[in-house]
């Protein structure tokens, strides 16, 4: 967790960029996050450096030799600001946007049409005087830095970028219990969220991945898969997973619903949120897709898209709208009945509506399935959760009522869940009643609601009620009028 000194010093970052010009807060992130990375790559230098030294080994630096300005410990102790910018432009930023020496290394793409745009030599002082004020050697507060960051995007009113709450993330991590021989994908990553937390997750619970030389090459390498349509976001997502350790991540420009997606049976794991709505190139969507439902919907051709890059006993973990539960239309239907009949789901958890705000107010459910081709769904596990730890409103503040641990605890036994009532607040439904219900996934659709009986008086004893208080009203206004009288 960010310290409210540690807030005030990013704010003030947010505040200086914003006054001098730059209103953007995508832009703004991008060149802060050019920054932070500039002075990690430092700051990782310097370790390996006095490790070299300590052992007696001999260290190649990453930096030119002759050039010691590029390194962060000496660029931000030059006085003159006119300096500083120049060597940033002309220097420093083009020998990020080169490293690993090759145009196609993945760093090299990520950053192949990225812009410096801090426009003023005197923002840009401030900027780095600000930043080497942060200590971030930790990697958790480096990444909580840039949670912060990020979360500025929610605040910013004409993005429209769909950001899923951390707190969201980390819940559907937790549920997936990701291992260190996943092979992870975000089909629509945005600012890699989920492959952050996943990524967070094995280094927290199993730490012993990187002893082991083939596992952590994998981690680094061929672990985590993401794909978007937004440059600039596949920049920050790219910058994101770096600045949480992972080397190499597999990011990639690509309209992941496209005939040029021919991925098939390749990974392990799924969580995503993708779009809803927004633009769809109908003519560009891929004809297997569309063979299995026939749609414009973001929503059901990605659910399709997941079964179909999944490997057998692939896992998913998605967020969906409310209308893929109980949606009438035959794509709907189609893709419920996938998921059921050909497939394993094993948990539906309604999740309230205010929990996207305050930049989108549906309501959604968040799907849990196994890919299988061959069926497998007997009982499905509903969760209605009613709190995620913070109001429901635009303000988002923090409360004390929340079901998220509540929902990872009792999904992870859910053999304790059998004798569950459907009037609790989770309970199993048999795959035969959906059937029945016409593949319905609403949990209102079998929740027991328990009534709490109201006894009304009757009508002559109300009648009565109100004329005993007509009197008294009566009897008020006489006396009034009276003591009025009396003055006069």
């Amino acid at each position: 967790m960010l310290t409210g000194e540690l807030k005030s010093k990013i704010d003030g970052i947010w505040t200086t960029l914003w006054t001098e010009g730059s209103t953007n807060p995508l832009t703004n992130i991008e060149q802060v996050t050019y920054l932070l990375f500039m002075k990690g790559l430092d700051e990782g230098e310097l370790a390996k450096e006095a490790d070299a030294e300590l052992l007696g080994l001999k260290h190649e630096s990453i930096f030119p030799k002759g050039r010691s300005y590029l390194r962060w410990h000496v660029f931000k102790n030059l006085g003159d600001a006119a300096d500083m910018y120049n060597i940033m432009v002309q220097e420093i930023f083009p020998f990020i946007k080169g490293l690993g020496g090759k145009e196609d290394s993945a760093f090299s793409v990520y950053m192949k049409d990225a812009i410096f745009q801090i426009n003023k030599p005197s923002t840009l002082q401030k900027v780095v005087t600000a930043l080497d004020g942060i200590s971030m050697e930790d990697r958790d507060t480096k990444g909580d830095v840039y949670e912060y960051l990020l979360s500025k995007l929610a605040t910013s009113g004409t993005n429209g970028q769909f950001r899923t709450p951390r707190h969201i993330i980390n819940m559907m991590v937790e549920l997936m219990k990701p291992t260190p021989e996943d092979i992870i994908i975000d089909p629509a990553m945005g600012s890699a969220g989920f492959l952050v937390s996943a990524s967070e997750y094995l280094r927290k619970n199993h730490a012993d991945l990187f002893l082991q030389a083939g596992l952590k090459d994998h981690y680094h390498n061929d672990m985590f898969f993401g794909n978007d349509m937004d440059s600039t976001m596949l920049r920050i997502g790219a910058m994101n997973m770096m600045l949480h350790g992972v080397d190499s991540p597999n990011i990639s420009y690509k309209d992941s619903l496209s005939q040029d997606n021919i991925e098939k049976d390749k990974y392990t794991l799924v969580l995503a949120n993708p779009p809803f709505k927004g633009s769809l190139d109908y003519e560009s969507v891929s004809n297997d897709l569309l063979a299995v439902v026939k749609t414009k919907k973001t929503e059901l051709l990605f659910l399709t898209l997941f079964l179909r890059i999944l490997k057998p006993g692939g896992r998913a973990a998605v967020v969906v709208p409310d209308g893929v539960l109980f949606g009438g239309s035959n794509a709907h239907k189609t893709i419920r009945k996938e998921i059921l009949n050909n497939n394993k789901l094993e948990a539906v958890i309604s999740v309230p509506s205010g929990v996207f705000k305050p930049y989108a107010g549906v309501s959604t459910a968040i799907l849990i399935f196994t890919k299988t081709s061959a069926g497998g769904t007997d009982n499905v596990w509903f969760y209605d959760m009613k709190a995620d730890g913070y109001s429901l409103d635009d303000k988002r503040n923090v409360v004390e009522t929340n079901d998220i641990l509540d929902i990872i605890e009792r999904f992870h036994n859910r053999q304790n869940e059998l004798n569950r009532g459907r009037n609790e607040q989770s309970f199993f439904v048999p795959l035969k009643e959906i059937v029945d219900q016409d593949y319905d996934l609403s949990i209102n659709k079998y929740k027991e609601i328990e009534y709490e009986e109201v006894k009304y008086k009757s009508p002559n004893e109300l009648i009565n009620k109100i004329k005993l208080i007509e009197n008294e009203i009566q009897e008020g206004l006489q006396t009034l009028e009276g003591l009025l009288n009396e003055k006069i």
